[in-house]
């Protein structure tokens, strides 16, 4: 109780001097402590949008590839304002251990979100959880648990939903009615982001302790298009663009239309153009999320011209009364017939955050939604309130994305069960809803609270 008294005051004070920050902050008194586990490149961005606002005191990193260990330690000094770099470990739970973290980040790819948020809320700490929260839904199901049981706030990041000019929409359009009836959406993405490579296996690098990084996934040859930061080309790791970029605008068209669990999905594509490289994800997909209100049908290719070039990953939600597109970058409303467009963009705040400026790697487009995103998360410590991006939102958005792959999979549609946890009358289906967990790593379970 003591740490807790000490926590929540710590948190009143962060909360109150990220209000208008635009510096680091330079603070020693009562900062929380914070660990980052996956210090690679969205680990380090969140870490850095979290100094930004809050006066947080950088603990630990854990990865176990030492360079971009090093690396973030480096940088992880200059943004929290400490004289000597954060501990860095190899293993997460070594770190886990050996200090008592306030706040806990994780920014590892998706086949080890699962374990690390569950053994961080265990721990006492609050997480701020990378999209998407799993690679399968019981995996999901067990960080819900987890969170709730522990009494942890844990939010997920869907920054969609800390976009001002997407906040902006909602409140001009949504709110005001101005679509009128919704009847259908689509949501897209037309990236060329599935390489076509095909590169030989070799032996893994020796600042990379592969064993570990693959932890529950399946083992596999090294490759080097796997690490760094293309391990998504490959299902073992993760669920390919479904999950990486259907998952943040299935998760923007339900927020902005507050929508709950879809009723049944159906899903099909595959690798129809490149097939030459070594990624196994599909390169095209088309999937149909069915709501009691209407259908939002996504689609994909990574390959040829965008259908949509104005939104090439962005969503269209069709009204009786007009039409809203929305993307990261920008948002339209056309109204059928006479009436006023509108629109707004993306906000970018170089002259409060020149640092920005100077940050390898960060996209300046989503840096703002970031750091809104994590005074949201703070704010719901400080009150113990559920977050804008919730691990109950997290693991809806994750999980539907997920089934819809299996229903690719599997050739069919699939009806799901949001209180039984389970796809209706398909028990082939329900058998794919947690992957085997490489030993000796024991796949998670949920315990209701």
């Amino acid at each position: 109780m003591e740490r807790r008294h000490f926590l929540q005051a710590g948190i009143a004070a962060l909360a109150a001097n990220a209000v208008g920050s635009h510096a680091f902050a330079r603070n020693v008194d009562k900062r929380p402590r914070v660990g980052l586990i996956g210090a690679g490149w969205y680990g380090k961005t969140d870490l850095y949008a979290l100094c930004q606002v809050a006066q947080v005191e950088v603990v630990g990193l854990a990865d176990p590839d030492s360079q971009m260990l090093d690396q973030a330690a480096l940088r992880a000094a200059g943004w929290h304002g400490a004289k000597t770099p954060p501990h860095k470990y190899r293993d997460y739970r070594e770190m886990l251990r050996d200090h008592e973290f306030d706040i806990v980040l994780i920014g590892t790819p998706d086949h080890w979100h699962a374990l690390p948020m569950i053994h961080a809320v265990q721990q006492g700490a609050d997480v701020y959880c990378q999209k998407p929260i799993s690679v399968d839904v019981v995996e999901g199901q067990a960080m819900l648990s987890a969170a709730r049981r522990h009494e942890r706030v844990v939010q997920v990041g869907m920054q969609r939903r800390s976009t001002p000019h997407l906040v902006q929409a909602v409140e001009e359009v949504i709110e005001q009615d101005l679509l009128g009836k919704i009847g259908h959406v689509e949501i897209c993405c037309y990236y060329h982001m599935r390489s076509n490579r095909n590169v030989e296996s070799i032996e893994p690098p020796p600042h990379l302790d592969y064993d570990l990084w693959t932890g529950p996934a399946p083992m596999r040859p090294y490759n080097p298009l796997v690490h760094p930061r293309q391990w998504r080309l490959f299902t073992e790791y993760g669920n390919g663009i479904m999950g990486d970029m259907g998952v943040h605008m299935l998760d923007m068209v339900r927020w902005m239309l507050k929508l709950g669990w879809p009723t049944r999905i159906s899903s099909s594509g595959g690798i129809y153009v490149d097939r030459g490289g070594a990624a196994n994800i599909p390169d095209t997909q088309t999937a149909t999320f069915t709501f009691p209100e209407f259908n939002a049908v996504w689609t994909h290719r990574t390959w040829g011209n965008s259908a949509k070039p104005d939104y090439p990953w962005g969503a269209y939600i069709y009204g009786e009364k007009g039409t809203l597109k929305a993307s990261v970058s920008r948002w339209e409303f056309e109204p059928y017939g006479k009436g006023k467009k509108l629109g707004g963009e993306v906000v970018e705040e170089f002259d409060k955050y020149p640092q920005d400026l100077d940050q390898k790697d960060l996209d300046p487009s989503t840096a703002v939604a970031n750091r809104q995103h994590q005074r949201d998360f703070l704010k719901a410590i400080q009150e113990r309130s559920r977050p804008v991006a919730d691990i109950e939102q997290g693991h809806i958005s994750a999980a539907s994305c997920i089934l819809a792959n299996l229903s690719m999979q599997l050739g069919r549609e699939l009806a799901w069960d949001p209180k039984k946890r389970d796809v209706i009358d398909d028990a082939d289906a329900s058998k794919l809803l947690a992957r085997p967990y490489r030993e000796p790593w024991t796949h998670p379970q949920p315990v209701d609270a």
